[in-house]
């Protein structure tokens, strides 16, 4: 061994990297007691599959839990570095293995990262069973790995470490041999808690973090070293943003990047996203709220933003961070300009209060579906009236029960479009009225 493949010049992920799945933090809905991964692993019964999920949540680790309980041949490829020949020399020895009776898995790291060429060359030794293939990917196995070869592997998904998780790992790490166990460390209040937060769901992250705190962190003359938030923050390149996403300054934040679009303020929006984002908010989670705004706030007046909600939604799960903040930025810009109106807030608001007093009102008969004889024979969908059968596309028709006749929900305003929909909708309250129908 020479001195750069000793563990203690190993960044610290890898010298804490599991090596069984009792150490492996998370994803229990595939390695708990008695789920399903966790029994193929222990009885080496591994097939084919593929790991779906985003960075530092496994993958790699769990490929290694496997190399070391399998009594097969495991080999590791890279498909950044491999090419064709490597794959087919590879295969060729397995080939030859095989008639052995050994087995050989071959484990592909970011298997996304194959070309098609690249991924057909492991086809045929996979379909004739002459090796066991594990990839790792970030991406979506769908769109990303062949479908004939995607077909022939089971795909598992792998989900984010929550907040607990990482704290586990880090409490590992400094306590274990492996890592700074044999340390004295001297560390504040909450700098666990801070890095949990920023590495949002990454193990590799986190511990990253945590060793470059640990190596830029002051040596005391008794030894002992000394590691603080500021630390942290010089590491991480964030200084007060770092908060937590379970406590009050994260609802204080999405707060004032709800309320600043709602004020029509685009450079205040643009900069309560920034600082969320930076500290290490979940872009989903904000995607999540602007879409509701878009109906809350914006509504009919421009009903194009819900989808620019939605899309810049999209785009943060396909893309994630650091790129889909851009998405985002033209998502909140977009709101914040946006004529505003909470007409559908308010008649929802106001039909709500309604249904929950006057919960037993039944049904017009004339709107229920009289599926059967004995419903029709009983007045279901009877006077009935098919709008599409009608010049206008309007009826008389009463749709809602006796004691709400005339009530008004939706009450548009004059902003954006909601004015057309707002005279489309006198329009049709006028023809109803002339037409006798109830409530108008």
């Amino acid at each position: 061994m020479n001195l750069f493949e000793n563990e203690a010049y190993q960044p610290l992920a890898s010298r804490l990297r599991p090596e069984s799945l009792s150490e492996i933090v998370g994803q229990q809905h595939l390695l708990g007691e008695g789920k399903v991964l966790r029994r193929i692993i222990e009885q080496d019964q591994v097939s084919s599959m593929i790991f779906w999920g985003p960075p530092g949540v496994g993958k790699t680790t769990i490929a290694h839990v496997i190399a070391n309980q399998t009594k097969a041949r495991f080999i590791n490829f890279s498909a950044v570095t491999s090419g064709i020949k490597e794959i087919r020399t590879v295969m060729q020895q397995a080939d030859e293995n095989r008639s052995f009776g050994q087995k050989t898995i071959v484990f592909v790291d970011e298997i996304h990262r194959f070309n098609k060429a690249q991924q057909d060359a492991f086809l045929p030794f996979v379909e004739k069973g002459s090796i066991i293939l594990i990839g790792a990917t970030t991406e979506n196995p769908s769109f990303e790995v062949n479908g004939a070869l995607l077909s022939r592997c089971r795909v598992f998904v792998l989900k984010p470490l929550t907040k607990e998780d990482i704290l586990k790992l880090l409490q590992r790490a400094i306590t274990d041999s492996r890592g700074f166990g044999d340390q004295k460390l001297d560390m504040e209040d909450k700098v666990l808690d801070i890095i949990a937060v920023f590495a949002n769901g990454d193990a590799r992250a986190a511990l990253s973090t945590l060793e470059m705190a640990v190596l830029n962190g002051e040596l005391t003359e008794e030894g002992v070293t000394r590691v603080t938030l500021e630390d942290v923050e010089q590491c991480t390149q964030r200084k007060s943003l770092l908060y937590d996403k379970d406590g009050e300054e994260h609802y204080n934040l999405i707060s004032a990047l709800h309320k600043s679009m709602r004020n029509s303020d685009p450079d205040a929006s643009v900069y309560w996203l920034a600082r969320m984002l930076e500290a290490g908010e979940d872009p989903l989670y904000i995607a999540r709220r602007v879409t509701r705004f878009a109906s809350e706030d914006v509504g009919m007046a421009d009903p194009r933003a819900l989808q620019i909600a939605i899309a810049a939604y999209q785009a943060c799960h396909f893309i994630g961070m650091p790129e889909c903040s851009v998405h985002l930025t033209e998502a909140v810009v977009y709101m914040a300009l946006a004529p505003k109106s909470n007409a559908l807030y308010m008649a929802y608001e106001s039909a709500k209060k309604d249904a929950l007093s006057m919960i037993s009102e039944p049904v017009p008969l004339n709107i229920r579906n009289g599926v059967t004889k004995l419903m029709r024979d009983e007045g279901y969908g009877k006077d009935y009236k098919y709008a599409h059968d009608y010049d206008d596309k309007l009826t008389d028709m009463q749709c809602l029960p006796d004691p709400l006749l005339g009530k008004e929900y939706y009450r548009p305003t004059t902003q954006g479009v909601e004015k057309n929909y707002g005279e489309r909708l006198r329009a049709i309250k006028s023809w109803k009225h002339e037409h006798g129908a109830k409530g108008f």
